[in-house]
């Protein structure tokens, strides 16, 4: 982890601690006077953040329960290094076998599904590859075999950053018979790595005129500030499912459990699961998320995971 992020973390974390008359235990949870703030350390994902959805989301929760959510936007494998050290309380990513491997190695527990999406395949509106409307592997195959041939014309920026979309862009290759580390990255100038946020990732696509693979919330906070547009829309591996955890307190006995707890049970509550149901469609013409009550087997996953308080 940059020492630059650890810096930042002990500030936020002290200063939670200071105003939360925590000093002398290394429990920021303890709050001996409930009527002062509480601070909530969130890791997140970068399109949740970028989208504007977690800004939305925060404010009533912090007025309802008194607290203070400090949010740390970053790649899906970033964000699991973050609650692997007991850096925050909560996570909230999208890489369903790393958040499996994260639990099962007891750094996180009360997993719950809160929502879900798609990605895009986006890129010029001339489509240079052709490849709109293939499926997601033979758009891929697509981009790379002609941009193997003429990486003038035809480019592909990677988020390059561990993320979950990354991961995402992976199985893509994967499913199209390719390696990624033999057969993808390092190959030419025609794939471009960006070790940036979804946000940035589309801003650099549009600037080199090249294809790159966005969940679809992103891409609408941003089509008003570039020129790419969706060209592959369809396909089954484009479903993107959003989930958050606590960190367990008994591996990490720092972190401040009681109000993870709460920030779960708030974001599976009906008035939340229509907030973001309802998010973005008054800017956007069309929702940037889907809520995931009711759509378990929309999203392949158990009742379980979508229903019942924690507790």
């Amino acid at each position: 982890m940059k020492k630059g992020i650890l810096m930042v973390l002990a500030v936020i974390m002290v200063a939670a601690a200071i105003a939360a008359g925590c000093t002398g235990t290394s429990d920021r949870e303890a709050n001996l006077n409930p009527s002062e703030t509480r601070t909530l350390l969130l890791a997140t994902t970068t399109s949740l953040y970028d989208t504007g959805l977690l800004d939305a989301l925060k404010a009533p929760f912090e007025k309802e329960y008194n607290a203070k959510v400090d949010i740390i936007s970053a790649g899906t494998g970033t964000a699991l290094g973050y609650g692997e050290n007991g850096d925050v309380d909560v996570m909230m990513v999208h890489d369903r076998a790393r958040e499996d491997a994260f639990i099962e190695n007891g750094h996180g527990i009360d997993r719950r599904v809160i929502a879900y999406n798609y990605f895009v395949i986006v890129g010029p509106e001339a489509d240079p590859a052709g490849v709109k409307n293939m499926n997601p592997e033979e758009a891929f195959t697509t981009i790379r075999e002609k941009g193997l041939a003429d990486p003038a014309q035809v480019k592909f920026v990677s988020r390059g950053d561990n993320s979950g979309t990354h991961a995402k862009e992976k199985a893509i290759w994967n499913g199209a018979g390719f390696n990624y580390t033999t057969d993808i990255t390092k190959s030419g100038d025609w794939y471009i790595e960006a070790g940036t946020g979804m946000g940035a990732t589309l801003v650099m696509a549009d600037e080199k005129a090249a294809y790159t693979l966005s969940d679809i919330g992103t891409y609408l906070a941003y089509k008003d500030k570039i020129a790419l547009v969706p060209v592959v829309s369809e396909g089954e591996i484009l479903l993107n499912v959003y989930s958050v955890m606590r960190i367990n307190p008994e591996k990490h006995p720092g972190v401040n459990s009681s109000l993870a707890k709460d920030w779960i049970n708030y974001l599976i509550t009906p008035s939340t699961q229509k907030t973001i149901e309802e998010f973005g469609v008054e800017t956007y013409g069309e929702p940037l998320f889907f809520p995931a009550a009711g759509n378990w087997d929309t999203m392949g996953v158990n009742r379980s995971e979508v229903e019942g308080p924690v507790v």
